[in-house]
């Protein structure tokens, strides 16, 4: 297949993650579906944050611990390429870093660079942020075709992170978040995941957690800009397909990425 003709089927899911990590292990082959090339999960699907400010260090694994290894059986089971948050065990034995995992088709992983200090909230109380792009090498991994590029949740708001994973050659931005609820934070989130798809030329596949903690409407926007499918408020499944040649088309019509200057 060549680049110009990928094409890549995805499933966002947006599921509420629970406080008990054995029953959000256990929802994990039910919830992921096996009709998709690429199935994204939201942030800490391993175990939610909980109560604002409270410690999630107990709760923390290594990358190849339970949810890990259950996450990569499943993503195999099922014949896919699966997307999930966890809280994964750091140097730093009272703040765990906020990871994504990538297990199937793919695998890598990603340590959440931006942590949430905004909007009355202090996440770098109880996390540790993950190296940047220039220690650790950009988020990055190739799928089907696709360069995926990795974000967590209060990255959407630095533009510079997802212009570096541009750079790197990601096509789509994955986004898992856990988007709390608030006045103006949907309308929030749905300008910043257009904006990112529309300043880089890139599909954006936002999945988040849903009402009533969080915003839930995740979505997928296209390099132009356009909503190709965006869920409402609750628990629910959000469906695409990438096309390569999707890419091509909008950064000929708009070269911003050859036409910088900066």
């Amino acid at each position: 297949m060549s680049e110009q003709t990928a094409r890549l089927t995805v499933a966002l899911v947006q599921e509420p993650a629970g406080l008990d990590p054995a029953e959000n292990r256990a929802r994990l082959a039910q919830v992921v579906p096996d009709d998709a090339d690429l199935v994204v999960l939201p942030e800490v699907f391993a175990r939610d944050f909980g109560t604002a400010g409270s410690d999630v260090s107990p709760f923390a694994e290594p990358i190849d611990g339970p949810f890990g290894t259950e996450l990569e059986r499943v993503a195999k089971e099922h014949g896919t390429t699966v997307v999930a948050g966890m809280l994964e065990r750091s140097p730093d034995a009272e703040r765990p870093w906020n990871t994504l995992l990538v297990r199937g088709g793919a695998s890598t992983e990603y340590r959440k660079v931006h942590l949430y200090d905004s909007f009355g909230y202090r996440e770098s109380d109880r996390l540790l942020p993950g190296p940047l792009p220039a220690e650790a090498g950009p988020a990055v991994v190739d799928l089907g075709g696709f360069r995926l590029g990795l974000m967590t949740c209060y990255d959407l708001r630095f533009p510079e992170l997802a212009r570096s994973l541009v750079d790197a050659g990601a096509q789509a931005l994955v986004v898992p978040a856990a988007w709390v609820a608030g006045e103006r934070k949907v309308d929030h989130w749905r300008t910043l995941v257009r904006a990112r798809a529309i300043e880089n030329t890139v599909y954006v596949l936002a999945c988040g957690q849903p009402a009533p903690r969080y915003s839930g409407h995740s979505m997928v926007v296209d390099p132009l800009g356009d909503v190709l499918v965006e869920a409402d408020e609750g628990p629910g499944v959000a469906r695409a397909v990438l096309d390569a040649g999707v890419v091509a088309e909008a950064r000929r019509l708009n070269p911003s990425l050859s036409n910088r200057r900066l």
